[in-house]
């Protein structure tokens, strides 16, 4: 095997693949990237038997073949190369990678022994990657990251036509978003559990295509995977198991009091009050016509407050947040105002966007010592 690759564009595809990398591979040639010649150029791969990542880049190839390398060091090597086109030269058991003056001599593992990926599933649909990068984004800050419950680490992903619903939560917060793509398959389940890692990851690495495509396979024959493609990078995930909680039936279906309110000015006021907060501790919202005041910290603890202008309807409340939790909500709004309505300050919260639609970030409060 020899080509050659501007090192831009290899740097990129190795750390796409790399990221299915397992962190301790219960074989050693899933620690491997493997490289293969083809018609197109140079194709890379990486798998966990969980996750698949395949990037393909431009090269021009003077021997075909394909080699497996360890993963973390090739990507760790690519990154540190000078400005220069690389070379990659097979040696038996040993491929010598050269950029400029730089050059590095790999021991290779058994490609025969690397398993065979996944296929990508059937197109499911397509969305625009920007759109589906922000509503991934807006909706993971809810998932869970508890392993023990694995669903709750998962985003629910529900077809409905055009429409397209993602949906997380944690059990102390619930994310939903709502948006329309472009179905091309007729006999969609009604819905799929993505792990909110790999799902997370695909949207934010393939914003440089136009398009997503989306990809889903869940049969009785076969594994349920869901894929996503866009350019030239693909990857496949194993679907998560289990009941999803009725996340629908905690939406309030009405509110006694409503808030809007600048969000750059409320994250910084969260910010700095919550300095004086213990790690378990609230931050406290006092809405009262036209004002807002913001507590932290009680007794002979480090206080804070602060007092925000706000637009507020709706009966004097006061209310009390992780603010973590809060600080998660405003972090992904892409508003300039936030809105939030109440039914009572035991009862969860909504906040949304004050003029965009689609998003609902729904947060339970913390109760209040009397």
């Amino acid at each position: 095997m020899r080509f050659q690759v501007e090192r831009s564009e290899l740097t990129e595809a190795v750390a796409w693949t790399a990221r299915s990398l397992p962190a301790r591979p219960p074989v050693a040639v899933l620690a491997g990237l493997l490289l293969d010649t083809t018609a197109d150029g140079l194709t890379l791969s990486g798998f966990d038997f969980e996750v698949a990542a395949t990037a393909t880049v431009p090269a021009t190839v003077a021997e075909g073949g394909r080699a497996l390398v360890s993963g973390r060091l090739l990507a760790e090597i690519v990154r540190s190369l000078p400005a220069a086109p690389v070379e990659l030269v097979s040696e038996g058991s040993r491929v010598v990678l050269s950029c400029g003056s730089s050059r590095f001599t790999l021991p290779t593992m058994q490609a025969e022994d690397y398993p065979q990926l996944p296929d990508l599933p059937a197109t499911a649909g397509r969305i625009a990657s920007s759109t589906f990068a922000q509503a991934v984004a807006q909706v993971v800050v809810a998932a869970g990251r508890d392993d023990t419950l694995p669903v709750l680490t998962g985003v629910r992903v529900e077809f409905d036509g055009d429409r397209l619903t993602l949906a997380a939560t944690d059990r102390y917060r619930l994310a939903m978003r709502e948006l329309s793509w472009r179905p091309e398959a007729t006999d969609l389940p009604a819905a799929a559990l993505v792990p909110a890692r790999n799902i997370s990851e695909a949207a934010r690495a393939l914003t440089g295509a136009e398009e997503v495509t989306i990809a889903l396979a869940s049969g009785t024959s076969g594994d349920s995977l869901m894929g996503f493609a866009g350019g030239s990078r693909t990857t496949t995930t194993r679907l998560l198991d289990g009941e999803y909680p009725r996340y629908r039936s905690l939406m309030p279906d009405s509110h006694e009091a409503e808030a809007t309110i600048d969000t750059a000015q409320l994250t910084d006021a969260v910010k700095r009050v919550s300095l004086v907060a213990q790690r378990t501790s609230p931050v406290r919202l006092t809405f009262s016509a036209g004002e807002l005041l913001l507590e932290a910290g009680t007794g002979e603890d480090a206080q804070a407050s602060e007092v925000l202008e706000v637009t507020y309807a709706g009966e004097p409340l006061t209310i009390a947040f992780n603010p973590q939790f809060l600080l998660d909500g405003l972090g992904v709004l892409d508003d300039a105002q936030a809105r939030l309505t109440f039914t009572d300050p035991k009862r969860p919260a909504v906040m949304s966007g004050a003029e965009s639609t689609g998003y609902s970030y729904l947060l339970m409060p913390v109760r209040l010592s009397s």
